[in-house]
């Protein structure tokens, strides 16, 4: 078995139509699908019912055209990221497990899949919840097959936040909670970006102080996304084995800040392709299947040197901001809108810049 990996654009807020194409050309078969992880055109926030949307009717199609059980589709990984914002276009990237008579000899792209111990509201920005990611990392790992930490070059999460109902809870067996219920996303994403650095020796075990306020800790390789559909972590993890079937490897770097295109190219360098030193998008041959970044405005409000405003926007949230900055610079890297730029990246990649995650075709 290996991975088939395709960009699908989304044409409207509930089109699956180009998850129907590949499996109707015979790409793969809806039964043969393992995950997606996709960009939808919504604000992006807590209520961002295109994620829902999407989500909805990929798995319709999968059920339509496939003989897995409801549950079956259901239990699925699918990461949806609200918010298209400047030029990013609305995409899904779909993994399936499909069979394979070519193994090659060289590291070719694995996937594995866990779910955390549950997370409970009082865990969430605390030891706890670092410690729980870590070992669900873990496990994603032993199920791709990797034991190198360093073969592993993706790992997308889901984790829960806060609700008022699920504080109330907490605080009905008396206990607290770390955070504010609309800071709890942020707060989430980065205790999971934690956890999965502690796992893959990235980082030791930080100090509860630590989390949330001391940003040089990080990992290089999570992209760590937040929801209240789940009281768990969701662990979607890649990386690069030998003897893995397919055409496809992986690899990842980090922007070092909103302009670091460089960044970029490294990541695909990184996955096995080579590239001129002074990159451009004509330079790749169509042989990037998509590139995954995580951004944060830098909380200095500079970005070299420079005056930042974005932090000091009333009208416009900085999620916005640096979510359509980046995916500018993505997409002219890349000659693609179709890019995967997220934001909260807290403890995602360095102060002010992000991990960058490119998949390639060897072929």
């Amino acid at each position: 078995m290996s991975l088939e990996v395709a960009k699908i654009e989304i044409k409207s807020v509930q089109d699956a139509s180009g998850l129907e194409a590949c499996i109707a050309a015979g790409q793969f078969t809806a039964d043969e699908v393992v995950a997606v992880i996709g960009k939808t055109e919504g604000n992006g926030g807590v209520n961002d019912f295109t994620r829902i949307l999407s989500d909805n009717a990929y798995r319709g199609v999968l059920k339509r055209l496939g003989t897995r059980s409801e549950e079956e589709i259901a239990s699925i990984p699918m990461v949806w990221s609200g918010g298209c914002d400047g030029v990013i276009t609305p995409h899904a990237t779909v993994f399936a497990r499909v069979k394979d008579g070519k193994p090659s000899a060289d590291l070719r792209l694995v996937m594995g899949t866990a779910l955390s111990p549950t997370i409970l509201p009082e865990d969430i920005g605390r030891l706890a919840m670092v410690e729980k990611v870590a070992a669900g990392v873990r496990l994603a790992m032993q199920d791709a097959g990797i034991s190198d930490p360093k073969d592993v070059h993706y790992v997308q999460t889901k984790t829960p936040l806060l609700t008022i109902d699920s504080t109330l809870d907490a605080q009905s067996r008396g206990k607290t909670v770390a955070c504010e219920v609309h800071s709890s996303m942020g707060v989430s994403n980065g205790t999971t970006a934690l956890g999965i650095a502690v796992a893959l020796g990235e980082i030791a075990m930080p100090k509860a102080e630590e989390i949330c306020r001391n940003l040089d800790l990080y990992s290089s390789v999570a992209s760590c996304s937040s929801g209240v559909e789940l009281d768990c972590a969701q662990i979607v993890l890649l990386g690069n084995k030998p003897g893995a079937g397919g055409r496809y490897r992986i690899g990842h770097s980090v922007m070092r800040d909103a302009l670091d295109m460089d960044g970029i190219y490294d990541a695909i360098r990184s996955a096995g392709l080579e590239l001129p030193e002074r990159a451009r998008a004509e330079d790749l041959g169509g042989r990037v299947v998509n590139c995954f970044i995580k951004c944060e405005a830098d909380k200095r409000g500079k970005l070299r040197g420079r005056r930042q405003i974005m932090l000091d926007d009333s009208d416009v949230h900085h999620h916005r901001h640096s979510k359509a900055a980046v995916g500018g610079v993505a997409a002219a890297a890349l000659g693609d809108a179709a890019v995967f730029v997220s934001v909260d990246a807290m403890h995602q990649g360095p102060h002010g810049g992000g991990p960058v995650i490119a998949i390639v075709d060897m072929k």
